[in-house]
């Protein structure tokens, strides 16, 4: 598979003016395949090594936030009888009387505190909450820390997730990520394709030394994790900017969009009866038999209640597991009345909403707990090897302490003209839905086109001028 430049680089013809004539489709693609994956190596591998890195501490954030902030996510100790939900909101409001009420987590666990999340808190992000952890069973507020994201990271883990999606530079630093999400693929199955092109070759270099060795070991190892790549690329791309925008259009456009509960309140008492003051979380019947209802239409542990947003707004109560099995139903609840007005199950989300989560969720780490997170770190530090083999393998190519000198030009001009044009469409098509793919690779065959033509005109001088001394 391999991610940076040189699988590529054992292989590589030495520079020559025009690649010689070659029999064969892929005798005529290979050296084209070969350029590309070399070239995307080099120049993305920089980013696709930032972005490893990230990936590697954010997978092992799950188990340091356990460790680092168990004071405030778990009891002293474990009661008989936990608290009615009102009560333990109201202790967090008496110690937190900012902001206001936007969620509340019930304890999920016996061990577990509920989480009580605000919002316009002074000092808190927009898009972070503050969430005020409470003893269900005696209504002792443990402490307060910034949440973000709807899998409750807390502040290490949301620095690390920051590092990872952005660098910490808002929307412009995503453009980091999706380049290097775009890019990865492409990278895994051009390496891929070459390794199962002569791997009977490679498996020969098991044993050697140099630059072979090297070549043997990139090789290998991109080749067993050249799945968990493709994955990773694919999945990434749903939340990316501009991909994720196309990607999310075309769900819609097929009718596979993630849905959502109506959160519109019925009845002719709409807007009537709350009991809490402005920020509280009670409205209406409130959070007791709200819960108590959600209960009975059988919305288990772990949930998360957010009160009306207006006065023709219903309560909202929905399941927040995302390990698997996953629990995502949810439910609308009548501030006036408590009955349910819409129910949505997980079983009845479109395939391609159902893939998603699941994708995203498998992606950061949290669909199968500990197990995924261990294999997010594994794929992590093999795409951090395969990049330092890479470099290793075009250093080793060079001579003294120069890199290696570039595949040659001129590749495609040997591909034929029935493979060369459904590849060229089929590249448009992905440019235009993948920007960050398709706008770099436009602009790499632009530079290399202009340098070549630099390069033949120079050539063509030289010759001039050694005809014309001779």
């Amino acid at each position: 598979m391999t991610i940076t430049p040189s699988t590529t680089t054992d292989e590589a013809p030495q520079p020559a003016p025009t690649p010689p004539p070659s029999t064969g489709s892929w005798a005529a693609l290979r050296p084209l395949i070969l350029r590309l994956h070399f070239y995307a190596g080099v120049l993305v591998a920089p980013f696709l090594l930032v972005a490893a890195v990230t990936g590697f501490l954010y997978a092992g954030s799950f188990q340091a936030e356990k460790f680092l902030y168990a004071d405030e996510m778990t009891v002293s100790a474990v009661g008989d009888t936990k608290l009615p939900i009102s009560e333990q909101v109201a202790a967090a409001r008496e110690a937190h009387p900012e902001g206001t009420v936007s969620a509340v987590r019930p304890s999920p666990q016996a061990d577990a505190t509920t989480r009580v999340l605000l919002t316009g808190v002074e000092g808190v992000g927009a898009d972070h909450t503050l969430a005020v952890f409470v003893d269900p069973y005696t209504g002792k507020v443990r402490g307060a820390l910034e949440q973000y994201g709807s899998t409750g990271a807390l502040p290490l883990r949301t620095w690390i997730d920051e590092l990872h999606r952005d660098l910490h530079l808002g929307d412009t630093g995503r453009l980091y990520s999706e380049l290097a999400a775009s890019w990865l693929s492409v990278i895994a199955l051009g390496g891929l394709v070459l390794w199962l092109s002569r791997r009977r070759a490679l498996r020969k270099l098991r044993g050697t030394s140099g630059r072979r060795r090297t070549l043997g070991l990139h090789g290998s190892l991109g080749v067993w994790a050249a799945a968990g790549f493709l994955f990773l690329s694919a999945t990434g791309l749903t939340w990316s900017t501009y991909a994720g925008a196309n990607i999310g259009e075309l769900r819609t456009s097929l009718g596979q969009a993630t849905p959502s509960v109506t959160a519109t309140a019925g009845g002719e008492h709409t807007g009537h009866g709350s009991s809490a003051s402005a920020g509280g979380a009670e409205h209406g019947v409130g959070l007791d038999k709200v819960l108590a209802a959600a209960r009975a239409e059988g919305l288990g542990d772990p949930v998360e209640i957010v009160p009306p947003a207006d006065s023709s707004s219903a309560y909202v109560v929905s399941q927040v597991q995302r390990s698997w099995p996953e629990k995502q139903d949810s439910v609308a609840i009548d501030p006036a009345t408590g009955e349910v007005t819409d129910v949505l199950r997980f079983a009845d989300y479109p395939m391609l909403a159902k893939l998603t989560r699941w994708g995203i969720d498998l992606h950061t780490g949290v669909l199968f707990g500990l197990v995924n997170q261990i294999a997010l770190m594994l794929l992590a530090l093999s795409l951090i090897l395969l990049i330092v083999w890479g470099y290793r393998m075009w250093w080793q190519r060079g001579r003294g302490l120069a890199f290696g000198r570039p595949i040659p030009r001129g590749a495609w001009q040997q591909v034929p003209v029935q493979i060369l044009v459904p590849c060229v469409a089929v590249i448009a098509v992905l440019g235009y839905f993948v920007p960050l793919l398709g706008i770099p690779l436009a602009a790499f065959i632009a530079v290399d086109v202009l340098l070549g033509e630099i390069a033949h005109r120079k050539g063509s001088r030289a010759r001039a001028s050694d005809a014309g001394v001779e």
